[in-house]
């Protein structure tokens, strides 16, 4: 079930009316809720729901058993067997294939012959999101930062809860079973805040990311033989479709936990804008890249190392991890690889910016040279295999006669919007225009999301597109 789709607003509507309805009924509004969870996994997922519940319950009772043990020892050797019980569903189901296929590919290059057969295992959607979520609850356990969960029906609809279930953003216990316990509330300005959500993140989708995906595919399925101008135009669609895809499904996300009562973390802030690569991973995919952090980076020793060569070796493991967990190829191994160098080259030479608030004239520069640094990253990650990413990052430097042809309406209309979404990032960057959106008038609002609805329908004339992560 995609949330661009009838299906979806139909069922929406349905859990909404049912949830309010249920209001002064916690558990039992909790419970409906997960059983509504479960039906929108298993719409198009079937059977592969009973690794999710699988995951879940063993999770459950380890850390029931970990609540009473006392041993360091014991308590040390439950976290591990549900690393081991998650890691492995998730290692059979999305790197089996490719671990066989690569071992084959090595042996035969030493001189051995295996005949590898790939045994077709159908990925699991939201796999690698409900995995980690799990994850994370055992190990906050484990360290007791929170309190055992001791009623499975909770944990469950940690894990499950629709709008995050299929590629987030990664929800955290300590974030989340706190608002299960909450009177949920649903006054205007959440309202306001929720509709402005969905309808941005349906615009990013169906009107802009879908658009660019055509221009995308097209130069990165013919990595070999588009022109240079093409390979470029593709190479700056999927930069901008990746981001208004994945962003337009969280702002969805959100937007639909909260009609319903809960808040999920903000998982893009403008990353295009970033000064720097570090600053890029604080504001893209930020569910995932604090995951990283608090469970691989931080128990890896972080930044505090005896050695500057600790500090190296543990941002290329993170950034390695980071590729692996996107898909079982080289070519994403490639993508994790070029972050953790590129993060290890900024560490050294201290070009690595915090937090703090930057200058426009300052940012600006800096932005320009990030961004075009983290669009070429993108090229393995969006290649095809590891050969293609190579044959478009060469060709992309040689000398092409027709680079400068005239351009189409549509390679035009692409420019537009990628040089026109990332002078908006820029400028939100400075400017609060979203707060300045919802304090209109409400006729104004309601004539821009009447806008809003002509577009997606204009624009979606053929069958909805599935999100991009949702092959992760």
């Amino acid at each position: 079930m995609l949330f661009n789709t009838l299906e979806y607003l139909v069922f929406f509507i349905v859990v909404l009316i049912v949830a309010w309805l249920l209001a002064g009924h916690r558990p039992v509004r909790n419970l409906f809720l997960l059983v509504a969870s479960f039906y929108f996994y298993v719409s198009n997922n079937h059977w592969q729901i009973l690794l999710l519940l699988l995951t879940t319950t063993i999770d459950y009772f380890l850390c029931l058993k970990m609540e009473h043990e006392r041993s360091h020892k014991r308590r040390k050797t439950l976290l591990v067997i549900s690393l081991v019980s998650n890691l492995g569903v998730l290692f059979y189901f999305k790197y089996y294939n490719f671990a066989g296929a690569s071992a084959a590919a090595f042996l035969s290059f030493l001189g051995v012959r295996m005949d590898w057969v790939d045994v077709n295992i159908l990925l699991p959607v939201g796999i690698s999101f409900f995995t980690f979520e799990a994850l994370s609850y055992t190990i906050d356990v484990y360290r007791g930062d929170i309190k055992v969960e001791r009623r499975w029906s909770r944990l469950a609809f940690l894990v499950s809860f629709f709008p995050h279930l299929i590629a987030g953003p990664i929800v955290r216990a300590r974030q989340f079973f706190p608002q299960m316990d909450e009177k949920p509330r649903l006054d205007l300005k959440t309202l306001d805040e929720a509709l402005y959500l969905i309808g941005a993140g349906l615009v990013k989708k169906l009107v802009l990311a879908d658009m660019l995906a055509i221009y995308a595919d097209a130069a990165f399925n013919a990595a070999g033989t588009a022109s240079q101008k093409d390979l470029l135009l593709g190479i700056y669609a999927f930069s901008f479709q990746i981001f208004f895809d994945f962003s337009g499904y969280s702002d969805i996300a959100r937007g639909s936990a909260k009609l319903l009562g809960f808040e999920l973390v903000v998982n893009f802030l403008r990353p295009y804008t970033a000064a720097s690569l570090t600053e890029f991973w604080r504001r893209w995919h930020i569910s995932f890249s604090t995951w990283l952090r608090d469970y691989l980076y931080i128990p890896l020793g972080g930044n505090k190392m005896a050695t500057r060569f600790g500090v190296y070796r543990n941002l290329f493991l993170t950034m390695l991890l980071g590729g692996i967990w996107h898909g079982a190829a080289w070519h994403f191994v490639a993508w994790g690889v070029l972050h953790g160098l590129a993060l290890m080259v900024e560490r050294a030479t201290g070009l690595g910016t915090s937090d703090a608030p930057m200058a426009f004239w300052r940012r600006l520069p800096r932005a320009i040279l990030v961004f075009h640094v983290v669009t070429l990253i993108w090229v393995p990650f969006r290649a095809n295999n590891i050969g293609d990413a190579v044959t478009m990052l060469r060709r992309l430097f040689l000398p092409d006669p027709s680079c400068c042809d005239t351009l189409t309406n549509g390679m035009a209309a692409v420019i537009a919007v990628t040089l026109g979404a990332w002078l908006w990032q820029m400028l939100t960057e400075y400017v609060d225009l979203r707060g300045r959106f919802l304090a209109l008038p409400v006729p104004m609002k309601a004539m821009a999301y009447a806008g809003v609805t002509v577009a997606v329908f204009v624009m979606t004339s053929e069958a909805p597109k599935s999100f991009l992560y949702f092959q992760f």
